[in-house]
């Protein structure tokens, strides 16, 4: 499979309750053109043109979600290494300035989320830290400067 989409369980559950989401939504979307068609004279009809063009990013999202959804390879389905950092690691990083203790999940881009400290692969610290092993000090070039991390520990979702 070409350009395969690596995800989460989690990840992939998400994308399919989007799809039936947009699949769903394409129905009131309808609804909403009939009753605009309705109202007589659709050439200048607000109403009518903000439905079509609803209807038309929704068909474009749909098609985006079906494709992305042929091409999904389940992370935890893969045979991954777990010694090296890799897409679907959690990996545990100390700060070599700070201090701090970090815990990143690394994943695709369509399930990148800061806030849920899930960082893309293609991400400058994600892109870092690829194929290194536990143990590892890293420096990190980032927009801010240089980060320096030692790399603590790794492990797979389960």
């Amino acid at each position: 499979m070409t350009d395969s989409v690596y995800l989460t369980r989690a990840g992939y559950k998400k994308l399919m309750k989007e799809l039936e989401q947009q699949k769903s939504e394409r129905l009131k979307i309808a609804k909403a053109i009939e009753e605009a068609r309705l109202q007589g004279d659709i050439s200048e009809n607000a109403e009518y043109d903000a439905a079509k063009d609803a209807q038309a990013h929704n068909a474009v999202r749909i098609a985006e979600l079906e494709t992305k959804l042929t091409k999904v390879r389940i992370i935890e389905d893969e045979n991954i290494p777990s010694d090296k950092i890799f897409i679907g690691a959690i990996v545990k990083l100390k700060d070599q300035d700070t201090g701090e203790q970090l815990t990143y999940m690394l994943v695709s881009p369509e399930e990148a989320d800061y806030e849920e400290n899930k960082l893309s692969i293609y991400s400058p610290i994600g892109k870092a830290l690829m194929g290194h092993a536990q143990g590892e000090i890293l420096s990190i070039k980032v927009p801010a400067g240089i980060l320096k991390y030692k790399v603590v520990k790794i492990e797979r979702p389960k």
